[in-house]
């Protein structure tokens, strides 16, 4: 702790022992928090003075899908800060063959410090965290990627300096991702504008809370089908792929519903000339993004990719330590 001191590393305490679900079940000031935290745990971090915050403690990490970032980054993350990330894959678990949540719930906490489960349904994912004695933090579901998000305003802040007033812009399916990025562009006072096709448009609710948080942070959502629309004068442009895990089967209708949507030369020129484009990755080239977009100058992809390391640390930190 004498470390912690030395760094003056403030952790955001109001969320110690509380579940990560969705970004909707924090408030505006812990969302700022943890933006500045991470970008501070990301600066000592390189300066080899992450401290050890979380020695003793185990996050067991459960995963029904693939995952590079998410698994890499808590395992990574959890090693920086002194403790330890237990990769288990739902097929080898019990809850993989039909045992229920609840049991697994009761189960897990006896043995672990916190859990991180990257999963198909969100309504699983809010029944063991409501069965856990432990916190339980939300690495991706269908229905939102709150750690994604955090990690987009880390990159955002970093090299923008702020946040409130810009105006990010997303093109694409109105999925998770999109969900949250709308969600933390809310609690941070930044404008949001997402253009979907017809028919792939986020879900009314999640934009109806979203817009509540907007109102009382002097920022605005705007959603339309026209991607122009939404890109104008945009200083921060985000794409997701068009077809995500589990939706395989619907990979030539959706390419066939997002023509016209694809982030390239000709829309971006309709964003600020300095904008940053952002894409949570994995990507499909030509599909829902030009290469000589995701590839060129105003591309942060990759340092948008390490940040999920600092803020997922910067979660780890104040719910765990």
């Amino acid at each position: 702790m004498k470390l912690l001191e030395e760094v003056q590393l403030k952790l955001v305490t109001s969320l110690k022992d509380k579940d990560l679900l969705t970004l909707l079940d924090y408030t505006s000031e812990e969302v700022q928090q943890l933006v500045e935290l991470s970008t501070q745990l990301k600066m000592i971090t390189k300066e080899g003075k992450c401290p050890k915050l979380l020695e003793g403690k185990t996050l067991g990490m459960i995963f029904e899908k693939h995952s590079t970032r998410t698994r890499i980054s808590f395992e990574v993350g959890m090693n920086q800060l002194g403790g330890k990330g237990m990769f288990m894959h739902a097929r080898d678990l019990q809850i993989g063959r039909g045992e229920s949540v609840y049991d697994t719930a009761h189960v897990l906490s006896g043995y672990l410090d916190g859990i991180m489960i990257r999963a198909n349904s969100h309504a699983m994912v809010a029944e063991l965290a409501e069965h856990a004695s432990i916190p339980v933090i939300n690495g991706l579901t269908d229905i939102y990627h709150p750690c994604q998000a955090l990690a987009d305003l880390e990159t955002i802040f970093e090299h923008k300096g702020e946040l409130k007033g810009l105006k990010i812009a997303y093109v694409g399916d109105g999925n998770n991702v999109a969900h949250s990025l709308v969600v933390a562009s809310a609690h941070v006072g930044m404008n949001v504008a997402v253009a979907t096709p017809v028919g792939y448009e986020c879900d009314a609710e999640v934009i109806a809370k979203a817009q509540a948080i907007a109102a009382a942070n002097g920022s605005i959502i705007t959603i339309t089908n026209d991607p122009v629309e939404a890109v104008l004068n945009a200083d921060v442009v985000y794409a997701d792929v068009w077809t995500s895990m589990g939706q395989e089967e619907e990979t030539a209708k959706r390419l066939q519903d997002f023509t016209g949507y694809q982030i390239n030369d000709e829309l971006v020129a309709y964003a600020k000339p300095n904008y940053m484009f952002l894409h949570c990755l994995p990507a499909h080239r030509e599909e829902e993004v030009a290469s000589s977009v995701i590839d060129g100058p105003n591309s942060y992809i990759f340092e948008q990719a390490e940040n999920r390391l600092h803020a997922q640390k910067a979660v780890l930190a104040s719910i765990l330590a």
